[in-house]
């Protein structure tokens, strides 16, 4: 396969090891290493044992540049192979496949330096117990850290000299690595002092200048931002939503947003979203499209509803499958640069347009001769267009017109350069996300093509990722793989949810309920009240690993927790309410006193607070009258809402008992709002829906 940094075939290799039988590409992208790589699993770790080797662990993930520069300055080092082979059990893991290993050795990095990152560089002992790690290591002594060699001689010489003592700290190392699995046993009450303690200790790292939560590094932290929107509309407090739009906008006009091809790269290095790390994840682009989405609902402007649809337009163009499923990454690097694919000096644009338009142009994004990144230019919003129109005399329109002919042009000369190595697997719980973004927005913008596109993307998720109600984590090159982790059951069933409630077709819901009822089987924990990461059919590692925290992407459990909620009002099962509940209380006081990690979770005690509308749309699937109610309830901004619907030809209705007594209006489609066990006149004009939700948001 490609090297991640070149384009065309790749030089032969006379080295070859085991990873090349994996499918990850990350795992195959060292698979021509000289170093003896193995793939986690039963023969490196019998090995280690028999001859009584240390494992060198290195966790990693195809789109991390580090990784790559790692990858070049010691895998690809003869010398440095050598050693490794020698002194080491060597083992090759893609973190994206295996979020199990990458938290419990991220847990001890974490624990032992006092910071973390990837690469990730872990020895263990043959019982798989960390004794040493760190991130990334230079070849040699540079960056205030240790060469490559040099650790691992160290660690080497350590553990042939101090085996004894090394083994000794072992059952230390694992009771602390279990302490941080345990329960948090910090159960309080969930109400809405709760969310406002959340959202004042949020609001102390506000960025009033350029929008964001901290400093930089500065990541766009979607979770969170959702939680404000909700805030807003529970507390009306209108510096929440301020703070949002502030945040939206700058992101949107920074470097970190992609300005001719859409979506955002991973996060920015400084704090103005100039510089980005270049990589682009299908997750930060899920989470990021749904933002949008919600913002635009809410406050109408126009530059959410682009930047929704130039996101997914990017992941429709560059990230999905033959079969409908959505790739995981784009690396930052290309031609063994990186960033270099994205990036623009003022000649390259003077010799694709006229003069006049090439100068009108390089002052919207900001392009100079001096460059800002290392000589070149990442574009950016450096002048609104309405203001930029002033400046060169054009009329708004006309200057509109010009840099939307300018961008085409600008992007289809950017598709003949090399393009960044993508990550081919398909990952459940990512797909997921990106589905419900498709499947919303497809329902607010009157899109059917997005809809479609979520549809296909669940259905392949069915038919090629479970087996039965067994849920996968993992496929590339035609073959599934891994038990499914609880992120992958819970944002399975939460986009069956969301596809049910646009479309009706009760096939979803019904799926939605099944894997519900397979991921309490596997992952919730009835005494301590809370959920696993790993689930009874994955193997058992040195602890077993609990799913706290909302990060990058969502907690399966936050996600389970506002799947529950939601099918609790739809199937009308109460115990889906309590054990939604008992994790709530559970995680009260650090969701109040740490909000910054638990956004998704904030979001599902939002939820649980209610009000929730209980919203019945009754009418046939192709009835233009249905068409007009179903676009009103999913126009404005209503995060707190169940939809259920009902075809009154018996057609394609689940039986709910959220849908009982619900018929046509003078044989007219209606709807049906309940809330707090009570329901509302139906309703059967389109404007009056909107009206009603508008005014009760």
């Amino acid at each position: 396969m490609d090297h991640p940094k070149t384009a065309g075939s790749p030089a032969p290799s006379k080295y070859t090891n085991r990873l090349i039988h994996e499918t990850s590409p990350y795992l195959r992208q060292h698979a021509h290493n000289p170093v003896e790589w193995y793939p986690w699993g039963p023969e490196a770790l019998e090995k280690a044992n028999r001859e009584n080797k240390p494992i060198l662990l290195s966790i990693g993930y195809s789109a991390c540049h580090w990784c790559h520069v790692m990858e070049k300055e010691s895998f690809e080092n003869h010398e440095i192979a050598q050693i490794m082979n020698r002194q080491f059990v060597n083992v090759k893991v893609d973190r994206e496949e295996r979020p199990d290993l990458d938290t419990i050795y991220m847990n001890y990095v974490q624990m032992s330096t006092g910071g973390g990152g990837w690469p990730m560089t872990v020895f263990l002992t043959p019982g798989q117990v960390p004794f040493y790690g760190g991130t990334y290591f230079p070849p040699d002594d540079r960056y205030g850290r240790p060469g490559f060699p040099k650790v691992l001689k160290a660690v080497a010489d350590a553990y042939q000299e101090k085996q004894r003592e090394i083994e000794k700290q072992g059952p230390e190392i694992v009771r602390s690595l279990e302490q941080i699995n345990l329960p948090l046993n910090s159960a309080g009450r969930i109400n809405g002092e709760l969310l406002d303690s959340a959202y004042e200790n949020l609001a102390q790292r506000f960025d009033w200048t350029y929008g964001g939560i901290g400093g930089a590094p500065k990541f766009p932290n979607a979770m969170n931002l959702s939680f404000c929107l909700r805030y807003h509309l529970r507390a009306a407090d209108r510096e929440a939503r301020r703070f949002v739009e502030l945040s939206l906008d700058k992101m949107a006009y920074g470097g970190m947003y992609d300005q001719l091809g859409g979506g955002f790269h991973r996060y920015s290095v400084d704090d103005r979203w100039m510089v980005p790390h270049f990589e682009k994840m299908l997750y930060d682009n899920a989470l990021l499209s749904r933002l949008y989405l919600e913002a635009y609902q809410l406050t109408r402007k126009p530059l959410y509803r682009r930047v929704t649809e130039e996101i997914l337009d990017y992941v429709s163009r560059e990230m999905i499958s033959p079969e409908g499923g959505f790739y995981s990454t784009q690396d930052a690097d290309s031609e063994g640069e990186e960033g270099r694919f994205f990036v623009w000096r003022p000649e390259e644009i003077q010799g694709l347009l006229r003069a006049s338009d090439a100068q009108v142009v390089c002052r919207h994004y900001g392009v100079t001769a001096a460059g800002n990144f290392e000589g070149a230019n990442i574009l950016h919003v450096a002048r609104l267009p309405e203001d930029l129109a002033v400046d060169v005399g054009l009329d708004p329109a006309a200057l509109v017109q010009l840099l939307a002919e300018s961008r085409t042009i600008l992007f289809r000369e950017r598709e003949k350069r090399v393009k960044p190595h993508r990550d081919e697997k398909i990952l459940t719980s990512w797909n997921a996300m990106m589905s419900i973004s498709f499947a919303e927005a497809g329902m607010a913008f009157l899109r059917p093509d997005y809809l479609a596109l979520a549809r296909r993307n669940v259905q392949f998720l069915l038919d090629k990722l479970c087996t039965g109600d067994q849920v996968h984590r993992t496929f590339s090159d035609g073959q599934a793989k891994l038990a499914g982790y609880l992120e992958d059951y819970a944002g399975l069933v939460e986009v069956l949810i969301s596809l049910y409630e646009a479309t009706g077709e009760p096939r979803w819901l019904e799926s939605a309920l099944s894997f519900n009822e397979e991921l309490l089987r596997q992952f919730w924990d009835e005494p301590t009240r809370g959920f696993f990461l790993t689930g009874t059919r994955h193997e058992m590692l040195i602890t077993r690993v609990r799913d706290f925290y909302d990060n990058a992407t969502p907690a399966g459990s936050s996600v389970a927790v506002l799947n529950l909620l939601r099918l609790a009002i739809l199937n009308g099962n109460a115990g889906y309410r309590e054990i939604a509940e008992h994790n709530l209380e559970s995680m009260a006081i650090p969701m109040s006193r740490f909000p910054e990690r638990f956004g998704y979770l904030l979001t599902a005690a939002d939820f649980y607070l209610g009000p929730v509308r209980e919203i019945v749309l009754v009418g046939g699937a192709r009835a233009p009258e249905t068409t007009r109610l179903s676009e009103a309830i999913y126009s404005h901004y209503v995060p707190k809402k169940v939809v259920a619907r009902l075809d009154p030809s018996g057609r394609d209705s689940a039986h709910l008992a959220l849908l009982e007594g619900k018929s046509l209006v003078g044989g007219k489609p209606a709807v049906y709002i309940c809330r707090d066990h009570s329901c509302q006149s139906p309703i059967t004009d389109g404007s009056e829906l909107e009206r009603q939700l508008r005014e009760g948001s």
